[in-house]
């Protein structure tokens, strides 16, 4: 993601991006949060959207988790354009099971 902000900023595109990478059911790396904080960054993200003209999802590999998948229905709903780094692979909680 760090590669993608710095390329859009020297393009001149004023970058609004996540600035917390972290998982309430501790799997991935990061800072574990509460569910309260994710209630908080999942809404922030969402006024983060309202705020931008486009999104582009930076998915390496192709993986689209819950949480992103939310994002890119609700920008799509509000009429923003969504792009992708990567090819899409919606994430399943099912098949960990």
């Amino acid at each position: 993601m760090a590669a993608a902000n710095r390329d859009l900023t020297f393009a001149g595109a004023i970058v609004v991006a996540p600035g917390v990478f972290s998982r309430t059911d501790g799997r991935g790396g990061g800072e574990p949060i509460t569910a309260e904080q994710k209630a908080a960054l999942d809404a922030l993200h969402l006024r983060k959207i309202d705020l931008a003209d486009r999104v582009l999802v930076v998915n390496p590999g192709g993986y689209i988790g819950e949480s992103t998948s939310r994002e890119i229905a609700y920008a799509r709903a509000n009429g923003k354009p969504v792009s992708f780094t990567g090819s899409t692979r919606v994430h399943d909680d099912r098949a960990a099971r």
